[in-house]
């Protein structure tokens, strides 16, 4: 995010001065995102994908920065927690054979990752939530030894009034936890998408990627358990939401805004009032200033990195989120991050193709949609389809009265991945390569099967033979086993 923070805790007039900064940044924002051809270009796609590091047993292994030494690699970065470790794909021309130069980027990248994990005798887990979690694996000293990740920490428990994090997500068994550092978030682990589109273009494109996320979470979903429980489908979205949570005990009348968050209503009009609204919701957590003035490199005619909005916009943690990167020229992205991580490259890319397709192919006609779906359906959309995956029922606009209309997750998909292959095409992906891409979902809607249905099924049959905790470990082996063979998951035996 462009600042290094090398320290935990902050002054109160820090604080004030970061507030003050932040909305001298909104000011400039807005003169940027007017000027013209700000940001117009060819459509490019990225990904970030996250991932656990597993010792011979499955069990994490807290040895990211031993690992990251190994490797040259400048897409491997250290996550949260100490077992965890990111790739950041180099972007891509999102016409042409996109989702092919992806894959070669995905296995390249897993491939050095892999090379320098076994060189510290560690494995790497591509899963949403790693079965084998266990709470020893957690508390502070699971968190990454970096100054950012523990002031982050800091400062939410700051926020709080030194409250505990209180855990409490139902699912087939439930889990009721008090926590006193954000270790839990490591829990996660995701792969974000980024789709560059032009400012003109933001609103309509980010209100249809809110439309798409929760058929896609649903067809998607790849996290069913946790320190071994049976709970949503996709626990991570329960999970993230509590793990950060920085409002502590409530206050009779005081409305209070998580920081992860679906939003709060339609976007009308661009990224400006995303970043407004973040500023104006969310306390500042890491108040670390730049000695760049907004203001005045606007006054060179320089293009501003506005660093502590893009900091500040970094621990507001929407699950469609609106990015101002200021490279090559400056542009604005939108970060599509409530997919998980695998099961497989084959099944991520499928998952990325659909998603992606879909916000293409629905900005089309998402301006006569949003009249029939109230954003708190949309919302109500997206946790249903993490609890219940495939089996969620969604609610979706119809053009004519009564509207909106309940529909299966799995009939939706296969309604709408003639929408998702339309805006590939017109996009100018290549036919064949989005076919491939969207076939994979089509199979797997035909299989009834997810990474998590995978699982759910495999832990009732090692559940027959063993006990619970055994029986997770045995899941993850065949998990990777699979898993490495690079077949999608709607292949995969339960063996």
């Amino acid at each position: 995010m462009g600042l290094q923070i090398v320290r935990e805790t902050f002054e109160p007039e820090e604080y004030e001065r970061f507030s003050k900064r932040l909305a001298e940044s909104l000011d400039v924002l807005r003169e940027v995102l007017a000027r013209p051809g700000f940001g117009v270009g060819p459509r490019t796609i990225g990904a970030e994908l996250e991932m656990f590091l597993v010792d011979s047993a499955g069990f994490p292994l807290p040895i990211n920065r031993q690992v990251l030494g190994q490797t040259m690699d400048p897409r491997v970065t250290v996550e949260i927690d100490r077992f965890n470790l990111e790739c950041n794909l180099r972007p891509t021309p999102l016409a042409g054979r996109p989702f092919s130069a992806m894959r070669a980027e995905f296995e390249s990248a897993l491939a050095e990752v892999r090379r320098a994990a076994a060189t510290q005798g560690a494995r790497v887990a591509v899963t949403g939530i790693l079965p084998t979690l266990r709470e020893a694996d957690l508390g502070t000293s699971a968190l990454t030894a970096m100054p950012r990740y523990r002031a982050l920490s800091t400062s939410i428990r700051r926020q709080r009034q030194d409250t505990p994090f209180r855990i409490l997500i139902k699912g087939e068994d439930a889990l009721t936890l008090e926590w006193d550092d954000v270790s839990l978030e490591g829990a996660n682990t995701s792969l974000q998408y980024h789709l560059r589109v032009d400012p003109v273009d933001f609103a309509r494109m980010y209100n249809a990627a809110q439309l798409a996320t929760a058929p896609v979470l649903a067809v998607s979903s790849n996290s069913p358990f946790l320190l071994g429980r049976r709970l949503w489908d996709e626990t991570r979205v329960a999970l993230f939401r509590q793990a950060v949570d920085d409002r502590g005990e409530p206050e009779p009348g005081v409305p209070q805004h998580g920081r992860v968050t679906f939003g709060h209503g339609w976007v009308r009009e661009g990224p400006l009032e995303l970043f407004a609204e973040a500023v104006a919701l969310h306390a500042p957590l890491l108040p670390v200033l730049s000695p760049e003035s907004p203001r005045a490199r606007m006054a060179e005619g320089g293009l501003p990195k506005l660093d502590e909005l893009r900091l500040h916009q970094g621990t507001v943690w929407s699950w469609n989120r609106a990015i101002y990167d200021p490279s090559a020229g400056g542009h604005v992205r939108i970060e599509l991050r409530a997919l998980p991580a695998g099961p497989t490259v084959v099944d991520m890319l499928a998952n990325g193709a659909l998603l992606l397709g879909l916000t293409l192919g629905l900005s089309e006609q998402v301006e006569s949609l949003l009249p029939g779906l109230p954003f708190m359906c949309a919302r109500g959309n997206f946790l249903r389809a993490a609890k219940e995956g495939l089996d969620a029922v969604l609610l979706w606009p119809e053009r004519h009265a009564p509207s909106p209309r309940p529909i299966p997750a799995v009939e939706l998909v296969e309604r709408l991945l003639p929408v998702a292959r339309e805006g590939l095409v017109k996009a100018g992906v290549e036919s064949e390569e989005a076919d491939a891409m969207l076939s994979v979902v089509e199979a797997r809607l035909r299989a009834r099967t997810t990474g998590a249905r995978w699982q759910r099924k495999m832990l009732a049959r090692l559940e027959a033979q063993l006990p619970r905790l055994d029986a997770l470990g045995a899941l993850l082996e065949r998990y990777m086993a699979h898993a490495a063979s690079g077949r999608p998951v709607h292949e995969w035996p339960l063996d």
